[in-house]
C-alpha cells in the first residue's frame, strides 16, 4: 500500500499540467488518479487505525471549508454555486491527502520531481503547438497558454531540489523555460523573474547561473526564429495585438470584483457567482464575454467568498510561508527555498490568472505543512531521547 500511494500521488501531481491531453482520451481519466488516491488513502488509514496528525494548515483548511459551504447554502440558487463547490472541494481534500502522505510514506522530493516531470511533457506539448501545428500562442494540453505557463514556471524552480546531474537539470529548465516563453505571457515571465529573483536572494542559485540560463534561453529563441520565423512573427503580431485589450478587460473585471466585495462583504456573491453577477457589476462593460473569470485568484476569491473567505484562503499562504521558514532553518535549505520560489511564482502569477483551480497551489502548500510535520516529529523524538 506504500507503493500504491507513492505511485499514486505523484501520478495526482505529474498529470495535472496534462489534463487536456487526458480529457481528449476520455472525459474522466484526469480525475482517476486523485480519485484512486483519495480511496487507497482511506482504505491505508482505516487498516493501519491511524489517524490525520494535526497541522496548523488543517484547522485553515477546515474554516475555509465551513465558509464555503456557507456562502454555497446562501446563494445555491445561483447558476454555477454547486458545480463550483464541486471544484473547490475536491482540491482541500486533496491537499488534507497530500500532506498526510507526504509526512509519511511519499518523500517530498519524489512529489516535486514528479510535477517537473509532468510539466517537462506539458512544455515539450507546447513546443510542439507552437513550431510543428502552427498555433499562434503554444497551448498544448491546456486550452489557456496562461494556464500552460502557470504550470511551467511554477515546475521550473523545483529542479533545484531535485539531485539530478547538472547537465539533465539544464536541459529540464531550457525546456521549461521556452515552454514557457512559447506562450507569450507576461504573467508568466514576471512570475519566473520572481522565484529567480528569490533562489538568488536565498543563495541557493549563482547569479551567473541565472545569466547563463538566460543566454541559453535567447539562443534557443534565436534558433527558432531561423527555423520558423514567419510563424513566430505572426504570434508576436497577434499577441501585441491583444495585449492592449487584455489590460483593458482585466481592469474592468477587477473593478467589477471590487464592487462585489463591496457590495457583499460577508460571505460574497457564492462560489462562480463571479460569472454569474459580472454583467450587473459592471454594468455591463463587455457585451461580447458576459460569463468571464476575474483573471486575478485573489480578488475572484474574495468576490465569491467575501473577506472572510479571503482572509482564510490568504492564511493558507501564510501558514505556508511560515512553515517553509521554519522547515529550512531546521536542514534541507536548497530543497525548501525551490519550494518557496515556485510558490512566489504561484502567488506572482495568480496576480494575473484565476488559478485557484489548478493544483500547484495546493500541492506546494501540502509538501511544505507535510515537511513541517517531519521537524516536528524529529523535534518531538530528540526531546523524547534527551
Amino acid at each position: 500500500m506504500t507503493v500504491l500511494l507513492r505511485v499514486l500521488a505523484c501520478a495526482t501531481v505529474a498529470l495535472a499540467p496534462l489534463e487536456g491531453y487526458l480529457l481528449e482520451a476520455h472525459g474522466h481519466l484526469a480525475k482517476a488518479a486523485p480519485a484512486l488516491l483519495a480511496l487507497t488513502w482511506a482504505v491505508t488509514r482505516v487498516r493501519e487505525r491511524r489517524f490525520v496528525t494535526p497541522h496548523p494548515l488543517h484547522g485553515v483548511l477546515a474554516a475555509f471549508a465551513v465558509v464555503l459551504l456557507a456562502s454555497t447554502a446562501l446563494h445555491a440558487g445561483g447558476p454555477y454555486a454547486v458545480d463550483y463547490l464541486q471544484r473547490w472541494l475536491p482540491f482541500l481534500l486533496l491537499t488534507v491527502i497530500l500532506v498526510d502522505v507526504v509526512s509519511r510514506e511519499v518523500p517530498a522530493r519524489a512529489l516535486l520531481g514528479a510535477a517537473v516531470a509532468g510539466a517537462t511533457v506539458a512544455a515539450v506539448g507546447a513546443l510542439y503547438s507552437l513550431l510543428a501545428q502552427g498555433e499562434a500562442r503554444a497551448s498544448g494540453p491546456l486550452e489557456d497558454p496562461n494556464d500552460l505557463a502557470y504550470f511551467l514556471v511554477a515546475a521550473l524552480p523545483l529542479l533545484v531540489a531535485l539531485k539530478s546531474p547538472h547537465w539533465v537539470s539544464a536541459v529540464l529548465a531550457l525546456v521549461l523555460a521556452a515552454g514557457a516563453a512559447a506562450t507569450f505571457s507576461r504573467g508568466g515571465a514576471l512570475a519566473l523573474t520572481a522565484a529567480g529573483a528569490w533562489l538568488v536572494a536565498r543563495r541557493v542559485v549563482p547569479v551567473k547561473v541565472v545569466l547563463g540560463g538566460v543566454v541559453a534561453l535567447v539562443v534557443v529563441a534565436g534558433g527558432a526564429l531561423a527555423f520558423a520565423g514567419p510563424a513566430l512573427d505572426r504570434a508576436l503580431q497577434e499577441k501585441s495585438y491583444i495585449a492592449g485589450t487584455n489590460v483593458d478587460t482585466r481592469g474592468l473585471r477587477w473593478q467589477a470584483a471590487a464592487r462585489m466585495v463591496s457590495a457583499h462583504p460577508a460571505l460574497g456573491v457564492g462560489p462562480g457567482g463571479f460569472r454569474d453577477h459580472y454583467p450587473a457589476f459592471s454594468r455591463n462593460a463587455e457585451v461580447d464575454e458576459q460569463t468571464p473569470v476575474a483573471h486575478n485568484m485573489y480578488l475572484e476569491v474574495a468576490a465569491e467568498l467575501g473577506v472572510a473567505g479571503f482572509a482564510l484562503f490568504a492564511g493558507l499562504l501564510a501558514v505556508a510561508a511560515v512553515s517553509s521558514e521554519r522547515v529550512l532553518r531546521a536542514g534541507g535549505r536548497r530543497e525548501m527555498a525551490a519550494v518557496q520560489a515556485s510558490l512566489i511564482a504561484v502567488v506572482v502569477a495568480s496576480t494575473f490568472l484565476s488559478q485557484q483551480y489548478y493544483l500547484p497551489l495546493w500541492s506546494l502548500v501540502a509538501v511544505v505543512a507535510a515537511a513541517d510535520l517531519r521537524v516536528r516529529r524529529a523535534d518531538a523524538c530528540a526531546a523524547r531521547d534527551r
